[in-house]
């Protein structure tokens, strides 16, 4: 807490010196004119990639295969998102900074997207989970809602009306680029509805942690995992690795997952007890270096949830 004050502070100082000499459209353009738009994570980057391409100046503030919970910003990063037209974050735990930061700023001229207000959840809401160790059900917070290509769409939305509303001469671009994206949305929400309704089960297992509630809900999902989606531990229980391969065993499930940059050894060790077979459902928190680097986006890694999902289930 004390280290992040003092960037608080250090940065809030650099913007009032550097500040003085700016006029007005120098807070949320760039020196070639464009809107600047910052993400603090991947979802929202690759939304507004998609929607905005090259009319705007886009940031990231958490750099891929970076630990999203354990982040804390820079003092340029806190500059960054000064100097932002647009700005968007997710408003859950793993961000709390931000809320923060933005106390300490001007934001007259910036225009905020909360992901999680635009699916209309709330912050202290805690919904259902079911930690695997006690095979009940157990209060378990969980702020990925982009998981869900249901409410990806509404927070496309909200990114689209926000970038209409900052930079009006290019509307009509975001705005076609926004449908167009929407039926994409649309077709992986279908297909992911389709390798359920076909599924021999509905039971999912992640030797991990499980930042999935609201695509498991979306789905009518059951499943059981070592830890909630927002859990700081690294190392489960002993009980619960037996229970997880118990239940592996018992209803003869032929897939366990992992969730991207694990360090997948709980994984390993279910899958070497039961024969189960080791996959990636990827939570699109955040994406490697070598990914982000190919271009891959928010669709082409929940396009491969679908086809590992349909193996789970099958």
């Amino acid at each position: 807490m004390k280290k992040i004050f003092i960037l608080i502070t250090l940065a809030v100082f650099l913007l009032g010196t550097a500040g003085c000499k700016k006029n007005k459209n120098a807070v949320t353009r760039g020196a070639d004119g464009k809107l600047i738009v910052t993400a603090t994570n991947f979802p929202q980057y690759d939304f507004v990639r998609q929607i905005a391409k090259d009319k705007v100046n886009l940031k990231l503030l958490l750099p891929p295969g970076a630990e999203s919970h354990s982040f804390e910003p820079s003092p340029r990063d806190i500059i960054t998102v000064q100097n932002s037209g647009v700005f968007i974050y997710v408003g859950g735990e793993s961000d709390s900074w931000v809320d923060r930061i933005l106390e300490t700023m001007d934001t007259s001229k910036m225009i905020i997207v909360k992901m999680l207000d635009a699916v209309d959840a709330v912050e202290e809401e805690i919904i259902e989970g079911m930690e695997a160790e006690e095979e009940e059900e157990e209060p378990a917070y969980d702020e990925h809602v982009w998981t869900s290509p249901q409410n990806a769409i509404l927070i496309v939305k909200a990114i689209n009306t926000a970038l209409c509303e900052a930079d009006p001469a290019n509307a009509d671009f975001y705005g076609k680029n926004t449908a167009a994206y929407i039926e994409d949305l649309a077709r992986l929400d279908a297909a992911f509805k389709a390798a359920v309704e076909g599924a021999k089960r509905r039971t999912i297992i992640f030797a991990d942690r499980f930042p999935f509630r609201y695509f498991a809900d979306a789905y009518g999902l059951r499943y059981f995992a070592a830890f909630p989606g927002c859990s700081t531990e690294t190392e489960p229980s002993v009980a619960t690795v037996a229970f997880l391969i118990d239940k592996v065993k018992a209803e003869k499930i032929p897939v366990v997952f992992h969730i991207e940059l694990s360090n997948e050894r709980m994984a390993n060790t279910i899958c070497g007890e039961t024969g189960a077979k080791k996959l990636l459902f990827h939570a699109c928190h955040n994406i490697s270096k070598k990914d982000f680097d190919a271009g891959l986006g928010y669709l082409d890694l929940m396009r491969v949830n679908v086809e590992n999902l349909k193996e789970a289930l099958r």
